[in-house]
């Protein structure tokens, strides 16, 4: 069990503790005495608004059941429920004509526009593959991958049938974006390249060259023609082209919240190692394959030589977010005086900062941001109020931690409701910080059903996907944020590709988050974030973005998703209940028992999917909706959990790890799935994390059966 050190009052897990003062503050060169004591302060101020607004939103919430309990049987009135939101301060005023005044901001949230990384924080491995997917192969995510239009590689080697398509669909991307003063990169000849040179329509577009390979621009994302005669793939190109390097997640988010299960102290200095790691520049991850240990490091930069001779260099690495947990979960790595545990999201602000102060203060070996900021994702704030105390938060911060004002950036999810309708508050209320919004439909939709619980039955959870108001929301999001001047000074950014297999259909279907005007998108992996490069350069975002009409009217976000009577089968019943039970329990058994908060979890047709806890809120969430307006009963979830339970266990055969589900009523896997939907009415805010993390401690720590 934890061993706690006194520091300040504090009661502090000893391990955290040491690790924070030997690895990070004495680094620093900062008085730990000092850094304890102004902690304390901290807290002591912000630990009670911290509860104060936890308290604003279960009182909002109370006053909207009982609006909608006392309007049962009679039709929706939409003007009298938007009057009523003011009435109770859940709908602030729209705030006057203001723009952000965020400084210090690096082009690849600011100027650029290209793909996204999450990831999980915990995983090392992971976490240095994507912040190393700044560069990826082309041909190898052609190769690999169902996006390319052609028959899959045949085993047994390398497939030159399937190379051959590869690297016609090559010169296709290259002709597009690229195009030569004349011909067609397919014609292209290594004797015309050592003969005339390389000629190119646009000469602006040449940036430098390497000794073996030609960088170019094109819509601001670079793109690197690698010539190499003895490759295995250049020695039988006519050019000696032996790759396409594309410049692809030039940002990536290291996840501490939905895609980690971290509970205790000992989460808590694991995904704290791991940042510092990738932040001082010296992470490793030493794992197997083909039977042989490989080394996992971060890359360098890229050096070229510029047509003046001059050298160029270009960041080699994703520029690093961190994303920190919200404002309602408490650890208990760090007590109060009172006994009571720390709020986790102060503690992430402080902890995540002080680390993130080591860039900034030159002790890092490849650098993070060349401004010298500091970005911080935040999550699930509800409303201008929670943003305010963000804002106030960072201040503290970094007067703590003795960092200019606003060397802390923020990135604001925009995934509550009470957010949603009052974005250009929330907004204005972290202006001089923000760097970043995002729409997440998972973690919106759960909020949205659980606000309007007490309203009636909802639709069912596909066909929320046309609903007016997740159109509204999308719409608004972006629309607001170009309102208030977010372009060239911060990202606005749209949700996750949850398929990673299925990178075909994200072809043709994510180009669409481009063209609604985002300039960056969540992908699941650095593969996908090499593909989903290709639209970056199909579509000028930033061009859209001048063009996009009017922003919907916060009356459209209001309105409730409710089923309105309709009469499902039974097999429709059946059917919804079976794909959020199969979902679920998937999810959960793995982030019990393994402590997996993000992983491929194949769905109920056997389609792996990225999963993490917005999943979980929204199927939860939707089955305790039903369940409380009588459309199913406990007897018909309980058959779908137990049937679901059967299929999860079939999916995880191969794993020789896994607990199985079916047959084990009162495992604690089990029995926090049911937990997840029998209580989740009252679940603040829909959230799935108080029960997580009281169900993984009672397995983590031995409880027998969830005791």
């Amino acid at each position: 069990m934890t061993a706690f050190s006194p520091r300040s009052g504090l009661q502090i897990d000893t391990n955290l503790a040491e690790f924070l003062e030997h690895e990070v503050l004495e680094p620093l060169g900062r008085d730990v005495v000092a850094f304890w004591d102004g902690f304390t302060k901290l807290l002591s101020g912000f630990a009670p608004r911290n509860a104060a607004l936890l308290e604003k939103r279960e009182d909002l919430q109370a006053k909207i059941d009982a609006w909608h309990k006392e309007s049962a049987g009679k039709p929706h009135d939409a003007v009298a429920y938007k009057a009523f939101l003011q009435e109770i301060g859940y709908l602030v005023s729209e705030p006057g004509d203001f723009q952000i005044g965020t400084q210090n901001v690096d082009p690849e949230i600011a100027t650029m526009a290209g793909p996204q990384l999450v990831v999980p924080v915990l995983n090392a491995r992971f976490l240095l593959n994507a912040a190393n997917a700044r560069w990826g192969s082309l041909y190898d995510a052609f190769y690999g991958t169902d996006a390319l239009d052609a028959p899959p590689a045949r085993p047994g080697g390398y497939d030159k049938e399937r190379g051959a398509a590869v690297i016609a669909r090559g010169r296709e991307f290259l002709d597009q974006t690229i195009p030569l003063a004349s011909g067609s990169w397919a014609d292209l000849t290594f004797h015309d390249i050592r003969a005339e040179g390389l000629a190119i329509a646009d000469q602006d577009q040449y940036i430098g060259a390497t000794h073996k390979g030609h960088v170019f621009v094109n819509n601001g994302l670079h793109i690197e023609v690698v010539f190499d005669r003895d490759h295995p793939v250049g020695k039988d190109d006519k050019a000696g082209i032996a790759d396409i390097i594309l410049e692809s997640a030039l940002t990536t988010i290291a996840d501490c919240e939905d895609s980690v299960a971290a509970v205790d102290a000992a989460d808590k200095l694991l995904a704290y190692s791991n940042w510092l790691g990738v932040i001082r520049g010296d992470l490793e991850a030493n794992f197997k394959k083909e039977k042989s240990t490989q080394t996992r490091r971060l890359r360098g930069d890229k050096v070229y030589l510029t047509p003046k001779g001059e050298r160029l260099r270009l960041p080699g690495r994703s520029l690093l977010f961190v994303r920190n947990v919200g404002h309602l979960m408490t650890n208990p790595a760090i007590r109060l005086a009172d006994g009571s545990e720390v709020p986790e999201g102060i503690m992430d602000a402080v902890f995540t900062s002080a680390i993130g102060t080591l860039d900034v203060e030159g002790h890092a070996r490849f650098g993070n941001s060349r401004h010298g900021s500091i970005y911080i994702v935040k999550p699930k704030m509800h409303g201008p109020d929670e943003c305010a105390f963000t804002n106030d938060l960072f201040n503290a911060v970094e007067d703590l931690l003795g960092l200019a004002r606003h060397t802390i950036k923020v990135g604001v999810m925009d995934e509550e409701r009470r957010t949603s309708t009052n974005l250009g508050a929330c907004i204005e209320a972290v202006k001089d910080r923000i760097v970043f919004i995002n729409t997440g439909f998972l973690d919106r939709t759960g909020d949205e059903i659980h606000t309007s619980m007490q309203a009636g039955p909802m639709i069912r959870k596909a066909e929320m996907k046309s609903s007016i108001w997740l159109t509204a929301y999308e719409a608004r999001n972006v629309g607001i944020g170009l309102k208030h001047g977010l372009t060239g000074k911060a990202q606005i950014g749209k949700g996750m590709w949850a398929a990673p297999g299925l990178m075909g259909q994200m072809l043709v279907e994510k180009i669409g988050h481009l063209k609604a005007g985002a300039n960056t998108a969540w992908v699941p992996s650095p593969t996908a974030a090499t593909l989903h490069a290709l639209h970056y350069h199909q579509t000028n975002v930033f061009e859209i973005q001048k063009q996009l009409g009017e922003i919907p009217s916060v009356d459209e976000l209001l309105q409730i998703p409710l089923a309105e009577g309709t009469n499902w089968s039974e097999d429709e019943l059946r059917e919804e209940l079976d794909n959020n039970c199969q979902g679920l329990l998937g999810y959960v058994v793995r982030w019990i028992d393994a402590g997996v908060g993000c992983s491929k979890v194949p769905d109920v047709n056997d389609v792996g999917l990225m999963e993490d806890r917005a999943t979980l809120r929204i199927s939860s969430q939707h089955m305790a909706n039903w369940l409380h307006h009588g459309v199913v009963s406990e007897d018909m979830i309980m058959d779908s959990l137990r049937r679901m339970a059967e299929k999860v266990d079939a999916q995880n055969a191969g794993d020789p790890s896994y607990e199985p589900l079916s047959g084990n009523d009162d495992g604690i896997a089990f029995k926090a799935a049911k937990d997840l939907i029998f209580k989740g009415v009252e679940q603040p805010s829909g959230y799935t994390e108080p029960l997580l993390h009281a169900w993984r401690i009672k397995k983590k720590w031995g409880t027998k059966n969830g005791g």
